[in-house]
């Protein structure tokens, strides 16, 4: 949660509330009407005199022994409440908190007469949801009953009261309003259901769901024009209202853009043989052109080149029999548009045109400040960890190659791709998850169309040690996923960028976007495309979309 106060000026306050008697209005969310969601006594104040009679100077404002009665509105979020609990009952005493509005000289409330912070609610699913968003007409219409309690929408008490004013009133004898810590297993029981939750409630079960095409785990947040807002603030006796916003601890807001991060993480890429030849026809940014944006638009872009770069790679060849692969340099022009960040080196093949030319790869992403895990110069370097700060997010990168060939892994005097080697491994993910790192860990395990149990023991032997993402970069079909302890497992992406054409499985392909806010992991995307053309992945059609991810839950267990 952002935790810098909302600035108060108190003496505009006072102005505004006490001497002109001129309340400021709370602000409504805009609506953007779309077509339906779902077809599937007052204390005394000690005024210090200014030196000039047009400077505004602080002032200052003690509180007497009576304390300020305060309601608090039931559409209040906890993470709001607390700091109200702390007044009255933390020491300090600032406050009497009562039951009765009448009763009290300040109300806290939404749109009220002074708002103090702007709340963020986002629209959700259990995570196995193959639809991807919904309108403010359709949920309205869910929401107060008018599609006959064939869909639900779930929220806590205090999400349903702050609604009220956006949505109107839930329907009448629906259990709809259930624990806030009860949401997520009935919402993932019921499966066909949705919820309303604060933004800090988001975590990675959840599948967050479009607006009116507006999400919050968006980059391009339209906080202007997203529905779902509600200002929080004081209402009442002006002079109490200027006293309870100065001692008040509240942030301004619950979704603060600049504490989000957003990571796309990839399966394989080989720039070799039909895409390679595709390159040379169509530009080294032809297999980009359509969904390089995805990549582009994070903060962090993951990519996991199985091959090497160098000057003696041969002309591409689409015919090509033999399984040794380079990578001309020119194409590194690809690597560049999309925005890579972060180049992952587990890959089988990384060492097949030799030591020279791995390290001349290896440069070549350096220089472009290109951050590298999974291999490195000699073994030392192979194991260590890619660190990365950003908006106050730290994640650390680990990654191995558990199928070898052994040729390919580096040793303590060549290089290579890093060797899983648990008895180091699993100790770096504990002590950096000790230091408050989000650790991302990748694996090279045995190509396969199916999850094996060694490589399902492996993978959550990760999420054990403290991994919060475990995503596996082997596999050129999508494999299944699994939430594990507190972790997130991706058994296998698909491809990226190489030229399997030869099934629809083959073809089909996934990034996974994940998001981090205020230090913690809270959720994952799934992006999905197609491979066309041997080399260039494209957005998947809605109907492609909905078969595939429907097929991906099923044999996911879901």
């Amino acid at each position: 949660m952002v935790t810098q106060k909302a600035h108060i000026n108190l003496p505009i306050i006072l102005l505004s509330l006490g001497l002109s008697a001129v309340l400021l209005g709370a602000c409504s969310p805009p609506t953007v009407p779309i077509t339906p969601l779902i077809s599937t006594s007052s204390p005394e104040i000690a005024v210090a005199k200014t030196s000039s009679p047009t400077a505004f100077q602080p002032i200052q404002a003690t509180i007497t022994p009576d304390r300020v009665t305060v309601w608090i509105s039931p559409a209040l979020p906890p993470a709001l409440r607390e700091s109200l609990d702390l007044l009255s009952h933390g020491g300090r005493d600032y406050v009497e908190l009562v039951e009765d509005q009448a009763q009290a000289r300040v109300r806290v409330e939404p749109d009220a007469d002074l708002p103090l912070s702007e709340w963020v609610y986002a629209f959700v699913a259990p995570f196995p949801t193959v639809q991807d968003q919904g309108s403010l007409d359709g949920l309205r219409e869910v929401w107060t009953g008018g599609s006959a309690g064939t869909v639900r929408v779930y929220a806590s008490a205090s999400t349903t009261a702050a609604m009220a004013g956006i949505l109107g009133p839930p329907a009448e004898g629906e259990r709809n309003v259930v624990a806030k810590d009860d949401l997520l297993e009935i919402a993932w029981t019921t499966r066909s259901a949705f919820a309303l939750i604060p933004f800090e409630d988001i975590e990675p079960r959840w599948k967050v769901l479009e607006l009116d095409g507006i999400s919050p785990i968006a980059k391009d947040f339209d906080l202007l024009s997203y529905p779902l807002i509600v200002q929080f603030g004081l209402s009442g006796d002006p002079l109490d209202i200027a006293i309870m916003a100065e001692v008040l601890d509240w942030p301004s807001t619950n979704m603060d853009p600049d504490r989000m991060t957003v990571l796309v993480m990839t399966g394989t890429t080989a720039l070799t043989r039909s895409t390679a030849w595709k390159m040379n026809i169509h530009g080294a940014t032809y297999p980009g052109e359509k969904i390089g944006h995805w990549l582009r638009e994070a903060d962090l872009a993951h990519v996991s080149h199985e091959v090497s770069f160098t000057e003696s790679c041969p002309p591409p060849d689409p015919f090509q029999t033999s399984l040794i692969f380079c990578s001309d340099p020119r194409h590194l022009v690809l690597l560049e548009d999309i925005g890579v960040d972060l180049v992952e080196l587990t890959g089988n093949h990384v060492m097949d045109y030799g030591q020279e030319a791995f390290l001349h790869s290896l440069e070549q992403y350096h220089q472009r400040g290109w951050l590298t895990f999974g291999g490195g110069g000699d073994l030392e370097n192979a194991l260590q960890a890619a660190l990365v700060e950003h908006n106050g997010n730290r994640l650390a990168f680990l990654g191995c190659n558990a199928v070898g060939p052994s040729g390919a892994w580096a040793t303590s005097t060549s290089p290579g791709a890093a060797p899983c080697d648990t008895d180091r491994l699993l100790p770096e993910v504990e002590r950096l998850r000790a230091e408050g790192y989000q650790l991302i860990f990748t694996f090279q395990w045995a190509e396969g169309s199916v999850i094996v149990p060694a490589q399902m023991a492996a993978f959550r032997e990760v999420i054990d040690a403290g991994a919060v993402i475990v995503s596996g970069s082997q596999a050129h079909l999508p494999l299944g996923i699994e939430f594990y302890g507190d972790g997130f497992i991706h058994y296998g992406l698909g491809n990226l960028f190489f030229d399997q054409m030869q099934s629809l499985k083959l073809r089909q392909e996934l990034i996974d976007r994940h998001v981090f806010y205020d230090g913690r992991y809270i959720n994952t995307e799934l992006l999905t495309a197609m491979l066309e053309d041997y080399s260039q992945p494209r957005p998947m059609t809605p109907v492609e979309r909905a078969d595939f991810l429907s097929e991906l839950f099923t044999s996911s267990g879901w």
